[in-house]
C-alpha cells in the first residue's frame, strides 16, 4: 500500500478585471478600505464616503458620495424600529440623517427589487452596476456598525440582503421531522 501525504494547494491570483467594477459580483474590502472603515468609526461623513470610494473603486469621492446618498436613502425606508435608531446612532450625522429622513415602506422590497430601485435612481445604471453600488455602500456600512447591529438589520430585511452587506447567507432549513 502506498501512502501519499496531502500537498498544499497552490493559490492562483485572480486576473485583474478588464471591465468596469460592475463585472464583479461584490466588492471585497481591501486592507486600505478596512483602514478607512476604522477611520469612519472615529471620523465622520468624509471618512465614510472615502471608505465607500475605496471599496467601490470609484474614481472620485464625489461619485462615491452621490452613490452613498442614494443607497442610504433607499435603505432608510426599509429599516424600522430600534434597528433604525441604532443604525442612525452608529453612523456619522449626515448618513444618519439620510436614514432617518425616509418614511418607512409599507412592505420591504426583496433584495433584487431593492437593487432595481437603486438602479432607477442612478442615471445610466444597470442592475449589475447598481448591485456593485449597493454592495459597496452596505459593505462599508456593515463594517462600520459592526456584526451585532448588521445581524439585527438582516433579520428585519427579507432574505437575500446578506450578500449586499458582504455576508454569505446560509439557507434556512426546517429541522422539524415530518409527522
Amino acid at each position: 500500500m502506498t501512502v501519499t501525504s496531502p500537498q498544499p494547494r497552490a493559490t492562483i491570483a485572480a486576473p485583474a478585471p478588464a471591465t468596469a467594477p460592475a463585472a464583479s459580483p461584490s466588492p471585497a474590502p481591501s486592507p486600505r478600505t478596512l483602514r478607512a472603515v476604522r477611520a469612519v468609526r472615529t471620523g465622520g461623513w468624509q471618512e465614510f464616503t472615502e471608505a465607500v470610494r475605496q471599496a467601490g473603486q470609484y474614481p472620485t469621492r464625489a461619485e462615491a458620495e452621490r452613490v452613498t446618498r442614494i443607497v442610504l436613502s433607499a435603505l432608510g425606508g426599509h429599516v424600522t424600529g430600534d434597528e433604525r435608531v441604532a443604525l442612525a446612532q452608529a453612523l456619522p450625522p449626515e448618513a444618519a440623517g439620510l436614514i432617518a429622513a425616509q418614511i418607512p415602506a409599507a412592505t420591504p422590497l426583496t433584495a433584487r427589487r431593492f437593487v432595481d430601485s437603486v438602479a432607477a435612481r442612478i442615471e445610466g445604471s444597470t442592475p449589475a452596476t447598481a448591485r456593485w453600488d449597493v454592495s459597496s455602500v452596505l459593505g462599508v456600512l456593515a463594517e462600520t456598525v459592526g456584526e451585532p447591529l448588521t445581524t439585527r438589520l438582516l433579520t428585519q430585511l427579507p432574505p437575500g440582503y446578506a450578500l449586499l452587506f458582504g455576508r454569505a447567507e446560509l439557507a434556512r432549513y426546517n429541522l422539524v421531522a415530518p409527522d
